[in-house]
């Protein structure tokens, strides 16, 4: 699985390396298809501006870093879920076949944008991928249980210890009294063999 890991990686990231890259390089060309999507997105963020030509440079540095990372597998999860986010706007408003009339260049756009979909998806499993080890979420779930069973072996072995200590006491002022009923019946002997 290691070898299909370090082979499908660059694959994937191929695209978003390539990509990314034209967008830095010439990013005119996007920015009018971008400008109805990326502007009224960064205009709910503060931190994104609101410069439709940044958004598309900021969009392309993200996937050449991503996809440079994914495909030297660096942060592969992280750079999977970067990749991913950053495809949501891209198909939104490279590939609107919806809003197209022509049948042909709606087909044509349709194609891209499952195209994108099936990307999407191939970096969703990049991101669920665990490479066989335990997830975060089962690894938090084993530790709670391991902290669980050791405070219920500690709880216990207090419990034990007091029970034994109890029960030693216990004993004790058993010898005692014990001990004092047979010297007070002794002494009682005694005194009723001098009276008597």
């Amino acid at each position: 699985m290691a070898v299909l890991r370090r082979v499908a990686r660059p694959m994937l990231a191929s695209m978003f390396i390539g990509g990314g890259a034209a967008a830095l390089r010439n990013p005119e060309p996007l920015v009018p298809v971008a400008e109805p999507v990326a502007v009224p997105v960064a205009r709910r963020s503060s931190l994104l501006p609101e410069d439709a030509k940044r958004l598309v440079r900021i969009n392309g540095a993200v996937q050449v870093g991503a996809g440079v990372l994914l495909a030297l597998g660096r942060l592969p999860r992280l750079s999977a879920l970067a990749l991913a986010v950053t495809l949501v706007p891209t198909t939104a408003a490279g590939h609107p076949f919806w809003t197209l009339d022509d049948p042909e260049e709606r087909a044509h756009q349709r194609i891209h944008f499952l195209k994108n979909v099936s990307m999407m998806g191939g970096l969703l499993l990049a991101a669920a991928d665990t490479q066989g080890k335990p997830s975060l979420a089962y690894r938090a779930r084993a530790g709670a249980h391991h902290a669980s069973a050791a405070a219920s072996g500690t709880v216990q072995g207090v419990t034990d210890s007091v029970t034994g200590t109890v029960q030693g006491v216990a004993d004790s002022v058993g010898d005692v009294l014990a001990g004092l009923t047979a010297g007070v019946a002794h002494a009682a002997g005694t005194v009723k063999q001098h009276l008597a």
